[in-house]
């Protein structure tokens, strides 16, 4: 039987002129790093400009503006603006939330193998992390949550849990998995990295903590995050610093960190109100198409395995030839030859044994990117 080649989406209208992408490679890597819009930039800007021409009056009015700021994304991510404090990025939030927790030495941080490095490594310094193996190739989402369960011991203080994992895209941190956690008495931090503007709901669950990025899928400038906390946790939450906002708890007191940068901070509603201009549920179905569509191009490659997909989400993930990408090391070396000698963009993470790619979708992404992608990478895989 013939195969079925799959259906080219079509281009997301005025999509690719939001942005002002190199054309020296195809990006199919936003959930990495993100993009700004013009809009979003423009609005960066004139922030910028703003602290830089009047710093005592900007400065002054930063921890009130914060306040305003939060009060907008709130609105957007379904979420308390009092229960919620503006952070720079995702590994912030969540070194702030195990130290709310107080955890001892010999407390133990459950975890998966999909999480993301910079995390996990900051549970590592409060307490004893136990790693939950899960396969990549795992379909079960119930497979998902047995293993999980059966990680935890007597001692396990806390579940990091990925809401969306980084390389694998796939849901762990699901509702019915936290609810069973806090069943248990476990207390449950969710790394929600990618699901500002990918997920309808991204609090859904209610965890204890949770923390997402608002540079990747929310349009937000470098150095924008959210780290939202139930209200049985918020008066311990540590601010990073002495603050002149500490008398006034969290989330000011976290938020404001004297002389700092807040303009992108300040300028991360605006990339939300842009989604929300361009119809979110259109742009999630388009990206996600998008990085459907690559990876069904890219699993006809001799050696690429497709991982289970979320139909939601806006990433998709293959395993790779064995003996490619085992480590870190040999991860990037690839990444870098596929950008440089290639001319794209994707993710190439580690794994014992053989690692993987990650394409992403998004707006500014058209079919033909993918399409030369896949022809791209057959002669430099047949080349391994």
């Amino acid at each position: 039987m013939p195969a079925i080649t799959p259906t080219s989406p079509a281009e997301f209208p005025g999509g690719a002129e939001l942005f002002r992408l190199s054309a020296d490679v195809a990006h199919l890597n936003h959930g990495s790093f993100g993009a700004v819009p013009v809009p979003v930039a423009r609005a960066h800007r004139r922030l910028t400009e703003e602290a830089a021409a009047d710093p005592d009056a900007f400065f002054l009015a930063v921890p009130d503006r914060l306040a305003e700021a939060r009060a907008r994304i709130a609105v957007h991510l379904g979420a308390d603006p009092d229960g919620m404090a503006l952070v720079t990025n995702a590994t912030e939030a969540a070194g702030l939330a195990l130290d709310t927790l107080r955890l001892a030495p010999d407390d133990e941080v459950l975890v998966t193998d999909h999480g993301y490095g910079t995390v996990v490594a900051a549970a590592a310094r409060r307490a004893r992390v136990v790693t939950v193996p899960l396969d990549p190739a795992l379909a079960d989402g119930e497979a998902v949550r047995k293993a999980v369960l059966a990680g935890l011991t007597p001692r396990t203080r806390v579940a990091l849990l990925d809401q969306i994992s980084s390389p694998t895209a796939r849901p762990i941190a699901t509702p019915g998995l936290l609810a069973d956690l806090a069943a248990r008495g476990v207390t449950t931090v969710v790394d929600g990295a990618h699901a500002p503007g990918m997920l309808p709901d991204p609090l859904a669950g209610a965890p204890d903590f949770w923390f997402g990025n608002l540079h990747k899928w929310a349009y937000a400038p470098p150095g924008s995050a959210v780290l939202a906390v139930a209200p049985a946790h918020r008066a311990r939450v540590p601010a990073p610093v002495p603050s002149w906002e500490d008398d006034r708890g969290f989330p000011r007191a976290v938020e404001y960190r004297a002389t700092a940068d807040y303009t992108g901070l300040l300028a991360a509603p605006d990339g939300l109100d842009l989604l929300a201009s361009l119809g979110p549920g259109r742009v999630r179905a388009h990206n996600s198409a998008l990085a459907g569509y690559g990876a069904e191009l890219l699993a006809a490659l001799p050696g690429l395995r497709p991982l289970p997909a979320d139909e939601r989400l806006a990433m998709r993930a293959l395993r790779l030839p064995p003996g490619l990408a085992r480590t870190q090391a040999e991860a990037a070396a690839l990444r870098e030859e596929i950008a440089g000698r290639l001319g794209f963009r994707v993710l190439v993470w580690s794994w014992p044994g053989g690692g993987g790619i990650r394409v992403c979708g998004q707006i500014y992404n058209v079919s033909a990117e993918y399409e030369r992608l896949a022809a791209a990478l057959r002669p430099l895989l047949d080349g391994r």
